[in-house]
């Protein structure tokens, strides 16, 4: 250690090896110089090739300065025969208290978004809270922070060095974490699909959590809401309201009898139309789906569209959504309108969101949405689209998304999980091979998020009744909530939870007819479906899923 040139007292040092401490006093000083040359000796009993694994402390005992003669006037005197740097490592004890700044940055990440599952656990997490840094994410108490935590919590240089404290790594990962970490990323390793972000601005929802008014337990929401935020909660309220807005204008003209010369005919025409099977999208209108009101639909939550692996538009293709969800908010934001930038993604492609027939039987309803290009999810309806139209009029450049979950998965759907109905869903992987469609798995993080629904397990005559009617009358009844126009804990708008879409490679698809599909080369096509929803699931989870209860699960 360098000191200064006028003095010439030498400090003792003391060195410590393996637990054995040798106080060593250096004499030899060179009055001239005013400097001490400090020899480090390594015993025989003690190699150097094992030095590496032991910790050793040097302590400085400041001694009186003295005045050196020979130090005046001579420049360059201050140098020493020999510098030697003494390193020291922080205990155990001092490396596994918890940082007050990562805590913080916890609480604040795990209830991102307004009406969080987690924002209660966050809000009443102590300050004590042991926080355990990670490669992939920040566990706080048993539960998985957000990718936004991790600032505070990577390893700087300066620590790097000093992991291994007498031979143990310091920290409270434990063996079973690390050998997950080395498994996560090996599969990673050999996964194909590149890296995505999640780059939301989550500052002006941490405010308006702040800011909000309580009441009875209820949390109302602040008046200075910026003007934008408004209008997007005034888009998802005309999409939420569209069935019974046009239901009850279509009896409104009912009640008026001059109307009734037009209504006779309407429905006629509704009762023999084919638009919704014949693939032709007659009725499709690229204006409605670029209105500005569906980007700010888009925006709510906020949604965004990921595209992983190029689309050429010389194929067709067939999108599998998952999950359901309550109402499937991001297969509507992503596939029915232009508010994700699909054509910009995809160009080429003219992709149609499919839907339950009984939808285009709604009078007025059916209109709107046969302008957004929706169509029937019949096996009829999706023979044409894939066989008709395109550049050689054969379905070349034809997309359409299913839902492959369905109402059955809808009763699945649970903030923080990702239950998949999926196992014996093999119908749309026939109607690939039937019409020659390349089949493309589509992974929707945070669609299970936006609404809270009664837990099947707690509830469970509940479920069996929802069973029952899903049985009978082919669609379910879910009793769901969520937040309401002015507050943000009662109501049936979806929350402000992040919804990342990601589309997956496409899996080519050899086309057959009837007769000829094999249960064999149906099950070799599933099989590499689930395949790919696996691989993007552990590619994506710890980026769009940090706050998971569950891994993805595949039922019958």
């Amino acid at each position: 250690m360098d000191r200064e040139s006028g003095s010439t007292g030498t400090p003792p040092v003391i060195t410590r090896k393996k637990g054995k401490k040798t106080a060593m006093k250096n004499k030899g000083v060179d009055a001239n110089v005013g400097t001490s040359n400090l020899k480090e000796t390594i015993t025989a009993d003690e190699p150097a090739a094992a030095s590496s694994s032991v910790v050793k402390e040097v302590v400085v005992v400041p001694s009186t300065p003295k005045k050196s003669k020979g130090s005046k006037g001579k420049k360059g005197s201050a140098s020493l025969d020999s510098h030697i740097e003494s390193s020291s490592s922080k205990t155990p004890q001092q490396e596994q208290q918890p940082k007050k700044a990562a805590v913080i940055s916890s609480n604040m990440a795990l209830a991102e978004s307004t009406g969080d599952f987690f924002e209660k656990a966050a809000d009443e997490l102590p300050v004590k809270t042991m926080a355990t840094s990670s490669s992939k994410g920040v566990q706080v108490n048993g539960v998985n922070g957000v990718r936004g935590g991790l600032d505070d919590e990577k390893e700087r240089p300066s620590e790097k060095g000093n992991r291994l404290v007498n031979g143990e790594r310091s920290g409270t990962a434990t063996l079973t974490q690390r050998k997950q970490q080395k498994s996560s990323a090996l599969k990673a390793k050999d996964n194909d699909y590149p890296p995505l972000y999640d780059d939301d601005e989550r500052e002006d929802r941490r405010l308006d959590r702040i800011q909000a008014y309580r009441a009875a337990g209820i949390r109302f929401a602040p008046w200075n809401i910026p003007y934008r935020r408004r209008m997007q909660t005034v888009a998802v309220i005309i999409h939420c309201l569209s069935i019974a807005s046009t239901v009850s204008f279509f009896f409104f003209l009912c009640a008026i009898p001059i109307f009734w010369p037009l209504i006779i005919p309407y429905l006629l025409h509704m009762s023999l139309s084919k638009n919704a099977t014949d693939g032709r999208l007659r009725m499709r209108s690229e204006r409605w789906r670029r209105l500005p009101v569906w980007k700010l639909f888009g925006e709510y939550f906020p949604a965004k569209l990921h595209k992983t692996h190029d689309l050429p538009p010389t194929r067709k293709y067939i999108f599998g959504y998952h999950p359901h969800g309550i109402i499937s908010h991001g297969a509507f934001a992503a596939f029915a309108t232009e508010a994700l930038g699909f054509s910009e993604k995809f160009p080429g492609i003219t992709n149609s969101l499919l839907t339950l027939d009984s939808n285009f039987r709604i009078p007025l309803y059916r209109d709107y949405i046969l302008a957004f290009g929706l169509q029937s999810v019949s096996k009829e309806s999706i023979t044409n689209i894939l066989t008709k139209g395109g550049p050689n009029n054969e379905g070349m450049g034809r997309a359409v998304t299913i839902v492959v979950g369905g109402a059955r998965e809808s009763l699945e759907a649970q903030p923080g999980v990702m239950n998949l109905v999926l196992a014996d869903r093999k119908g749309f992987v026939k109607m690939a091979i039937r019409t020659g469609a390349d089949l493309v798995p589509v992974l929707a993080f945070g669609e299970n998020d936006l609404y809270d629904q009664l837990s099947p397990k707690t509830h469970p005559w509940l479920h069996k009744a929802q069973m029952w009617v899903l049985r009978t009358l082919k669609f379910t009844l879910p009793f769901l909530h969520g937040r309401g126009i002015f507050n943000y804990d009662v109501g049936l708008m979806p929350y402000r939870r992040r919804l990342n879409i990601v589309v997956g490679r496409p899996i080519m698809v050899a086309q057959k007819r009837e007769g000829e599909i094999e249960n064999e080369e149906v099950n070799r096509l599933h099989s590499e479906y689930v395949g790919e929803l696996e691989k993007m699931w552990e590619r994506y989870k710890d980026v769009f899923a940090a706050g998971r209860r569950g891994e993805m699960n595949i039922l019958k």
